[in-house]
């Protein structure tokens, strides 16, 4: 186990060889055990991952996924905790372009690489906890997909982002960023009640949803 402490916050992080789903691991770890700090779980080999609106995401050795629970009460004063995928992906884009990668992120969960997806986000809330689960390629898996575009030391990775992570950055700077990089999720469509939508026409809101359709759409996954 590995503890960071940053500002007052720690966060342990217990790696494991290799787990069926690090969000479920996880939440059936604090089930068991309660929570008592901030706490992740990072493996390299995930065999029945969780994706958005109950897929599956296929894992394979040697890419990178891990989850993270943390108190609603630790997060910042201005963050729709619907936002919270865009928020906590955003962090980790923001470290991996830093390291020289042209990593981008499509609203309002998914990493990608040019015109191909490399990775996604979850959270979700239970009891007063978020959980964030983050799944990364950093290898090939399949024609499908894509895969990170530069060599990163996981340690490294983890520790840079968790670092960012306590550092608890107020949602306005996230989302003053964010809001530039969202014109190339227009090029794309989004699964929202189960159909494909375009975000051609969509307008990003200062609460991280989009207006489309003449709805108001989240990105809580």
């Amino acid at each position: 186990m590995i503890i960071y402490e940053e500002k007052g916050w720690k966060l342990e992080i217990i790696f494991l060889d290799s787990v069926e789903s690090t969000h479920r691991y996880l939440k059936n770890y604090i089930t068991i055990n309660g929570y008592k700090t901030p706490l992740a779980i990072v493996t390299q080999n995930q065999k029945n991952g969780i994706a958005s609106r109950n897929n599956k995401w296929d894992g394979q050795l040697g890419n990178l996924f891990f989850s993270f629970v943390i108190d609603q009460r630790l997060l910042p004063s201005d963050l729709a905790i619907q936002s919270s995928s865009i928020y906590f992906s955003f962090m980790l884009k923001e470290i991996l372009s830093d390291m020289g990668s042209k990593i981008w992120l499509k609203w309002p969960n998914d990493f990608y690489i040019n015109e191909k997806k490399i990775g996604g986000t979850i959270t979700n809330v239970s009891n007063d906890l978020l959980y964030c689960g983050i799944g990364l390629n950093l290898q090939a898996v399949s024609s499908d997909y894509g895969y990170l575009d530069i060599d990163v030391d996981i340690n490294v990775l983890l520790d840079n982002y968790f670092k960012v992570v306590l550092e608890k950055k107020m949602w306005k700077q996230i989302f003053s960023k964010y809001l530039l990089e969202f014109e190339y999720s227009k090029q794309y469509k989004v699964s929202i009640n189960n159909k494909k939508v375009s975000l051609s026409d969509a307008i990003l809101q200062k609460d991280g949803s989009v207006s489309i359709e003449n709805k108001k759409v989240f990105s809580l996954r």
